[in-house]
């Protein structure tokens, strides 16, 4: 058999349980900013994070190309599903994990559950979302305009979830400063973006795939960036592998809490089949790409922002997994 038999079948086997290409670049620029952390440096002669500025304002901006107002517009007529939607990615979502602080009562400068108070501060993702969506046959429309509707009202919920959580650990954030920079970065090229969209709809269409591209790389770059700092700091000495384990456990069972809890409320709401798997899908899955954005503006300077971002990467990749496993069982009973 031939090597590029091989490494087809791997690649094939690896996408079906949802690690694809994104996530092995993740995982590749993790091992490469522990072997080469003086890259990504303030002082390195490679202008990494001025690219990746650049690269995060052209990711909102072609996001917001890729919005279609009609599907919008379409999208507005489910007001129970949008709103369960919405207040399990922004209310349930941290809920849960404010309870689990409470039990646990994490030390204030413990950055891991910086990180996991971050990631249920998140919004919804979109593309993998609509992608689970589809797959399990559920309510396309409502999960393109849920992803999308969810994203713009991180830029606000985000911080203010932040900033309560840090308040409780008597850490704080310049809330306001925070807000402006978000619209700045987010906002702003999202709509001009919705903006010119009929004008490029077209373009946008036939470039898709590059696009997606294009995004996963910048996303790339930052994780780079911040795993950097952490490893030229020595902040990852302090993680064993044990602890390691129990995170991933951790966000594993934070996803499948999530999910079904959204899907048991969606049932007494008496939501049809295709609207369950919208809200259980949508309102379970955070998003990567406002994760890097926001850790960034939410965290500047910090050298900690690789540990930070760590269990995000870590319910990423999971949350790929098991959304996949489900949807494609879910895709059979409605055959």
């Amino acid at each position: 058999m031939s090597f590029i038999k091989i490494h087809t079948q791997i690649k094939s086997r690896l996408a079906s349980f949802g690690i694809d290409n994104f996530i092995l670049g993740m995982l590749t620029v993790v091992f490469l900013a522990y072997l080469f952390p003086q890259w990504g440096a303030h002082n390195s002669p490679i202008p990494f994070r001025k690219i990746s500025n650049i690269g995060v304002a052209l990711i909102f901006f072609f996001y917001g190309l890729k919005l279609s107002p009609e599907n919008l517009r379409s999208g507005l007529k489910n007001v129970h599903l949008h709103f369960l939607v919405q207040i399990s990615t922004f209310i349930i979502f941290p809920f849960i994990i404010l309870i689990a602080s409470w039990l646990f009562q994490p030390e204030a400068s413990d950055m891991i559950w910086v990180g996991i108070f971050l990631l249920a501060a998140l919004p919804s993702t979109v593309s993998s979302s609509v992608v689970m969506v589809s797959i399990a046959h559920g309510n396309i429309p409502a999960a393109i305009f849920n992803a999308s509707i969810s994203s713009l009202i991180g830029v606000l919920m985000t911080p203010i979830i932040m900033n309560f959580f840090m308040s409780t650990s008597q850490q704080g954030m310049d809330l306001t400063q925070v807000i402006i920079d978000l619209i700045l970065q987010v906002i702003v090229p999202v709509g001009l973006g919705l903006f010119l969209h009929p004008y490029f709809k077209r373009m946008v269409e036939r470039h898709i795939q590059l696009l997606k591209i294009f995004d996963q790389t910048i996303i790339i770059m930052i994780v780079y960036i911040s795993f950097c700092e952490s490893f030229l700091q020595g902040l990852f000495g302090k993680i064993n592998s044990i602890e390691l384990i129990i995170l991933s456990v951790s966000m594993m069972l934070l996803f499948f809490v999530s999910y079904f809890s959204i899907t048991k409320i969606s049932r007494l709401m008496n939501f049809s089949k295709e609207d369950t798997i919208t809200a259980a899908f949508c309102g379970s899955k955070k998003s990567l790409v406002h994760g890097t954005v926001m850790s960034s503006v939410l965290f500047k300077n910090n050298p900690s922002i690789g540990i930070i971002l760590l269990p995000l990467m870590i319910y990423h990749t999971l949350q790929l997994i098991a959304a996949s496993i489900i949807a494609e069982k879910l895709s059979k009973r409605k055959r």
